[in-house]
Formats: structure tokens, sequence, C-alpha cells
């Protein structure tokens, strides 16, 4: 396609930073997945300029910035209070040497026009540049026309866009599933033809293109897609395992289906990253712990959730997933088969949950459950044993209403000096009594000090006032289970 002129939304501190380029006397463009994106009316989520001045150059020009990189990238510090424009990137453009090991160039040499440019990029819908000043569109390799037809396709031959950085391969799959473009048919075979090479690649990269795919609108359709030209088991190959493995009656779908369509529900509900990666390996054990079961005539997977915990530990180690991260997937996966006869639940074995996964995630572990049910095929995302357990969870987790959430125990007051007995019982309904009218008692300084005052009452009086905090306990119990049950429709 031949270069054209149009007018794009570009923000105006991105346009200064063009003016100064030009004022110097070089060129400016904006180049990849921001005029891509602006093609599209898409929000570009950072900004890339591209010169044909040098880094020595480019940074002589502004007052603040920072080069640390072998690529000739600086990186101009604004004063934009948007984090997308708090730091804009400036690149010389370039020509690109060999690559021995599918990964960085060999060298990077500087060169004097766009052309050159846009040649080593990696798709046509990111070759495009364009010049904000007099609206220039310069677009070499037809990205405008794949941008129109919706496809992702190599910028010239793909088994040498791939051969040169293999993680390009899964990153047409991370652009198809963002933008909902499909991949254009010699790109796919040449994916295909160099999957093998994505061993070269480190596992953090790996990890971040995962990322971006389990957080686009359509991970299923990614993750299916990666699958089927072989670059899957590059990435997680635990999941090839799931293929084709049948369940029980209760489930519509073999074990991959059942994942692809549980974390395409929480990319439904744009639902947060720990909750896409439990939905996406929840189930990861179930090829390794399935049994027929001759009296059931039907498959098994007891114990499912502790080997897939145990299996998704492994996956995020090897894929560099922050520790925190991980650990809060994996006790997900632990602890996702919770489920059972919402009659015969208690609040102890809630209280249990929520102490095995934590108060911060339990609300995690329903939205998993939720995923979980949809992945099976069916419709509907709470039924009532769900809704029951949610209520449940609320009654275990509401504001101080027992002693237990006082920040005092009964320990703490033979400490300060009762005697073990029915006193201390007393004591500490009869502070709960005080905290109960007002929350912001409830501190360790003023139970300490009213403890004092109560241990110098007789029994009687102790007693009476434990008794009637014990009986207001009650009541504010039943008042707000009542509510709670309300809340979820199973009052």
């Amino acid at each position: 396609m031949s270069d054209m002129e149009t007018k794009l939304a570009v923000p105006p501190v991105v346009e200064e930073l063009c003016d100064t380029l030009r004022a110097g006397g070089f060129e400016a463009y904006l180049v990849g997945g921001c005029v891509r994106d602006l093609l599209i009316d898409r929000e570009p989520k950072d900004w890339d300029i591209t010169t044909n001045a040098k880094p020595e150059q480019i940074q002589a020009l502004y007052e603040e910035t920072f080069y640390e990189n072998d690529f000739g990238t600086v990186g101009i510090v604004t004063e934009s209070d948007d984090p997308r424009l708090k730091v804009v990137e400036v690149t010389p453009y370039r020509i690109e040497g060999k690559y021995s090991n599918a990964r960085h160039p060999d060298e990077v040499k500087f060169s004097d026009t766009i052309d050159d440019d846009l040649k080593r990029r990696d798709f046509t819908i990111n070759a495009i540049a364009y010049e904000p000043e007099t609206g220039e569109l310069v677009d070499k390799h037809g990205g405008r026309e794949d941008i129109k037809r919706r496809v992702v396709a190599t910028v010239g031959n793909p088994t040498e866009r791939f051969s040169e950085d293999a993680l390009r391969m899964l990153r047409a799959v991370r652009i198809s599933a963002e933008l909902d473009f499909a991949i254009e048919s010699k790109t796919s075979a040449g994916i295909a033809q160099s999957a093998k090479q994505l061993e070269k690649i480190s596992r953090e990269r790996v990890r971040d293109e995962l990322i971006r795919i389990l957080m686009s609108p359509r991970p299923m359709q990614a993750l299916y897609v990666a699958q089927k030209l072989g670059i899957l088991q590059y990435v997680i190959p635990e999941l090839n395992d799931a293929i084709g493995v049948d369940q029980n009656q209760a489930h519509s779908f073999d074990v991959f289906e059942h994942l692809m369509r549980s974390l395409q529900h929480a990319a439904d509900k744009n639902w947060p990253l720990e909750i896409r990666l439990a939905a996406l390996l929840h189930d990861i054990g179930k090829p390794a712990s399935r049994r027929w079961s001759p009296e059931k005539k039907d498959w098994t997977f007891h114990g499912h959730e502790v080997v897939g915990a145990r299996m998704a530990k492994n996956i995020l180690k090897d894929l560099r997933f922050p520790t925190e991260t991980a650990a809060t997937v994996v006790s997900l996966i632990r602890w996702h088969m919770f489920f059972s006869d919402p009659d015969e639940v208690t609040l102890s074995a809630v209280r249990r949950i929520i102490t095995n996964v934590g108060t911060e995630h339990i609300k995690e572990l329903l939205n998993l459950r939720i995923c979980d049910r949809i992945g099976t095929g069916r419709p509907k995302e709470q039924p009532f044993r769900l809704r029951k357990y949610m209520s449940m969870v609320d009654e275990a987790m509401r504001d101080p209403i027992s002693v237990a959430m006082l920040k005092i125990d009964g320990s703490k007051i033979i400490k300060l000096g009762e005697p073990a007995g029915p006193r201390v019982g007393w004591i500490l309904h009869a502070l709960l009594e005080e905290v109960l009218d007002d929350p912001k008692k409830n501190t360790e300084e003023y139970l300490e000090t009213h403890t004092r005052d109560f241990m110098k009452l007789e029994n009687e009086q102790l007693q009476k006032l434990g008794e009637q905090g014990k009986e207001r306990r009650e009541k504010e119990d039943e008042v707000e289970i009542q509510k709670l049950r309300e809340k979820h429709h199973v009052s």
C-alpha cells in the first residue's frame, strides 16, 4: 500500500516530543502497536517513536532521559500524569543483524531510513509508521489492508521472522486474541513449522505473553489456536495431556475443553489473573488421577485437587511466576472441591475453608467454583447450593459479633491475673457487649483496660453483665444471618 495522509488522535505530549525531534533537524514517526490501535479505534497502551537521530542526539534534545539497553532505545520522562505517557520510548531506525539464538539479534545497526526500520518488524499491522505533523502514513507491507481483513501476518517470510525471534509465534496468538483477528494461513503454517524454536525462549518471556493471552477477552480461542499450531506444548505441556480425557456424567466436555471454558468464563467476568490461572489449571490433575469405577460404571478422579495443586505449583515455578501469585493459585486449586451438601455444611467447616485459603481469597475460591460449574456445560452460575455456601461465608466473615473476633482472648485475660474459670467467659461476653455498641472499641488497649475493671466485680454482677452480652450477641446473630440469607436468596 502506498504512503497516504490521515489525521489520528495523538496525545499532545507525544506530539510535543515529535516536534522537538523535528526542531532538532530529525524525522519523527509513531510506530508499532500504537499506530495499529489508533487505526482500529482502540486506545493504545503505550507510545513508541522512531527517528533517524542516534541515541546521544536524542538525549541531547530532552531534559530527562535514560538509556540502558543494547537496541538504541531512549526513555524520555515526561510530566504527564497518565502512566502510559510518563515514559515514552524513542528508538533510532534500525537494521538488525543475524539471529543465532532465535531470541536476540547478534548486532544492531542504526539506519537513516524509515523503510529499513519497518522491514525488520514482526507483523504487517505493526509495521505502519505515522508522522503526526503531516498526517503521513508509511505502510510498505500492507498493514492497513490486513487491518481491514482482520488478519495477523508476518512482514515477509514467516519462517525467517520466527527464526529471528521465536516468541513472535506466541505473540501472533496473543494479538489475534486481543484484537479478534485471524492468523493468516502462511503465518499459521510458519508457526506450525517453527514451533520447536520456542524451546530457546526464556520462560520469563513466555510467561509474559501467556499472561497477556489470559488477560485478553478471548483466552480460550487463543489457547485452542496455540494447541492446533503445536506451540501450547512449549508453554504448558501438561494441558496437552488433558485433550480427549473423558470425564464422568456430570460433565459435557473432556478435561481440556472444560478447562478452556472455565478460563473463558473468568475472562468474560473480567476476573483477575489469579482466578484465570486457577480456572485454567484447576483440573490439571485429572488425567493422572482418573480411574474407572465398576460400581458407578463411570470415571472417578479422587484426589485430583491434591495432584493438581502439586502440578500447578511446578508449572508456575517453571514459568517463573511470582511466589505470591503462585501460592494463591495453588491454594485455590487445592481447595476448589470444598463443595458438599449445604444442609450438612457447618459454619465451623466454612471457617476451616476460609482459614485454608485466607479471608482475602475466599471470594476468589467461590468465583473459581462458578467458573468450574460453567465449564461443565451447565448454564446457571449460582444454583441454590452455591448461594447457600456464599451466605455461610458471609456469616463467617461478618463484623465483630462473637468473642472469637475480639482483640483479646481468654489466655490474655488469665495473664492479666484472672484465674481460669467461668469468670473469663463472663468477661469476654461483657466486653463483646461494648464492642457491639461501638466496633471502634475493639482494640487491645481498650479491652485490656476494661478487663481489669471487670476483674474487680463480684461474681453475681459480672455474670449478669456476661449473660447480657451473650443474649445481645445471639439477637444480633439472628438479625445479621437473616439479612445475609435474604441477600443470597436462601432465606
